[in-house]
């Protein structure tokens, strides 16, 4: 059973959505990842939220360009947390697919993250922080990740403060 769902508008959108996979697996937490699109496949993109929601799934991570309607449209099936991940790639430079994104009408929120493999890490913690809310196991992994971060930010610091003394 998937805690966390990745629909991703197409199969060329792999590549920048993979980091999302790297976080939630070094989290431990279960996730699924597939393709559909809000335009080209909107029955299925219904069907897809329904089954996953009977399954259990408590996060949608929903990655699209362009447009970017797939994170909107999930919105509007569901009640569980929908994290956007806009898409770089046309002339626009993501910007296209971060405003489709982000300008959610009231009522049918969706977290937007940064765009592509920074945006897709950062989903993954933000799903991961979620459900974290009733999973005290995985907070306690989610505070130690924090922690082993911090301290990397320490020893680099020590290391450019002693290279230049």
């Amino acid at each position: 059973m998937p805690q966390v769902v990745i629909l991703m508008g197409s199969k060329s959108d792999e590549e920048k959505i993979s980091p999302c996979v790297d976080v939630l697996r070094h989290l431990k937490v279960s996730y699924v990842m597939t393709v559909c699109s809000a335009h080209r496949t909107p029955e299925r993109t219904v069907e897809l939220v329904r089954q996953y929601e009977a399954d259990g799934a408590r996060v949608f991570v929903c990655a699209a360009g362009m447009a970017a309607h797939l994170a909107g449209a999930v919105a509007a099936r569901t009640l569980r947390p929908v994290i956007g991940i806009p898409v770089s790639g046309t002339a626009l430079c993501g910007m296209d697919a971060l405003f489709s994104t982000v300008q959610m009408p009231p009522g049918y929120p969706v977290a937007t993250v940064a765009l592509d493999k920074a945006g897709a890490r950062n989903a993954a913690w933000l799903a991961a922080q979620i459900l974290a809310l009733s999973d005290p196991e995985l907070e306690a992994r989610l505070m130690e990740e924090r922690a082993a971060m911090s301290l990397d930010v320490t020893r680099s610091g020590e290391e450019i403060r002693q290279k230049y003394a």
